[in-house]
C-alpha cells in the first residue's frame, strides 16, 4: 500500500506539472496572438478541469479500483452531464464555437468586419470576443451581441479599418504633350 501511496503522489505532481507547463504554453499563445486575458483565464479553468479529471482517474486505478467501477461511476457523470447539455444545446455549440475562435479566428478585437446574414448584414467594429459572444459596434455606435455559432456558420469580411480606405481611389488620366 505504501508503494501505491508513492506512486499516487508522484502521479499527482506529475499531472499539476504537466498542467502548469500547459497553462504556460496557453499564456504564450496567448500574448504571441495578443488574446484578451479574459479568454485566456476561461480556456486556462477548462484545462485545469481536464487536468483534474485525468487526475481523479489516474488516483482511482494507482488505488486498485477496477476498471469497471470506475467506468460506471465516469459514464453515470457523463450522462447526467449529457442530458444537461442536450437541454441546453445550443450553450454547448457556443461554447464549442468559443474555443474553435479562440484558436482559429482570424479577426482581433478593433478589427473591421462585415457578417454577411440572410436577414441583415452587420458591419461593425469587434470590441470583444467572448466565451459564447462576439460583440460588434455598429457605425451608428450600437453594439450588437453576436452568438460564437452563428459567427461560424457565416461569412466574414474584414473591411478597411477607416472611411478613408473603404473610399475606392478615383484614377486620375495621364495626359502627355
Amino acid at each position: 500500500m505504501f508503494w501505491k501511496v508513492v506512486i499516487a503522489v508522484l502521479a499527482l505532481v506529475g499531472i499539476v506539472s504537466l498542467s502548469r507547463f500547459l497553462n504556460r504554453l496557453l499564456r504564450e499563445f496567448g500574448a504571441a496572438r495578443q488574446v484578451n486575458p479574459r479568454r485566456l483565464y476561461t480556456v486556462s479553468k477548462g484545462i485545469n478541469i481536464l487536468m483534474w479529471i485525468v487526475a481523479f482517474l489516474v488516483m482511482c486505478f494507482i488505488l486498485g479500483l477496477s476498471y469497471d467501477r470506475v467506468f460506471i461511476f465516469m459514464s453515470s457523470v457523463l450522462a447526467v452531464i449529457g442530458v444537461a447539455l442536450f437541454a441546453q444545446w445550443s450553450i454547448l455549440s457556443h461554447l464549442t464555437a468559443g474555443m474553435i475562435i479562440f484558436f482559429a479566428f482570424p479577426y482581433r478585437v478593433g478589427d473591421r468586419v462585415k457578417v454577411v446574414d440572410p436577414d441583415a448584414d452587420v458591419i461593425g467594429e469587434i470590441i470583444e470576443i467572448a466565451s459564447f459572444h462576439v460583440l460588434i459596434r455598429l457605425d451608428d455606435g450600437a453594439t450588437i451581441t453576436y452568438p460564437n455559432s452563428a459567427l461560424l456558420q457565416r461569412a466574414v469580411i474584414k473591411q478597411p479599418s477607416n472611411r478613408a480606405e473603404a473610399a475606392p481611389v478615383e484614377q486620375q488620366a495621364v495626359t502627355t504633350e
